[in-house]
């Protein structure tokens, strides 16, 4: 996996929000145990400091927990977890949303593209 990063925001908040993302979708699975914390910034290209930042960012949003001498865990609590996917989709619906009507398109006109779009990559016309 690779992992690039964007100057304006603070790498760990990308991170954590990445591993977030890996939470939500399934990639990483309810009860799963994460890589070590070195183990991880290795393999993101990150200081260890930097990703224990970001540990420490889920740990206090409930979507991982630490384990004394375990290791950190996906959170198991699938319901909280689909809140926490409903939130991000929350999040990226009102930002495309303010992106749509700065280009002057309603809504309702958004939604009519993106049936249309939909169709289009499901081979439908």
């Amino acid at each position: 996996m690779e992992w690039t990063y964007n100057e304006d925001l603070p790498i760990y908040s990308q991170i954590a929000e990445r591993i977030k993302v890996m939470i939500v979708s399934g990639q990483l699975k309810p009860g799963e145990r994460l890589k070590s914390v070195r183990d991880l910034a290795m393999e993101a290209g990150v200081n260890p400091n930097t990703m224990q930042r970001a540990m420490g960012e889920l740990e206090r949003e409930g979507l991982v927990l630490t384990e004394r001498n375990s290791g950190r865990f996906v959170t198991e609590d699938e319901e909280f977890i689909l809140m926490a996917k409903k939130k991000l989709a929350e999040e990226e619906i009102k930002s495309f949303l303010k992106v749509i009507a700065e280009l002057g398109i309603t809504p309702k006109e958004a939604a009519e593209m993106i049936t249309k779009l939909e169709g289009k990559q499901d081979g439908t016309v």
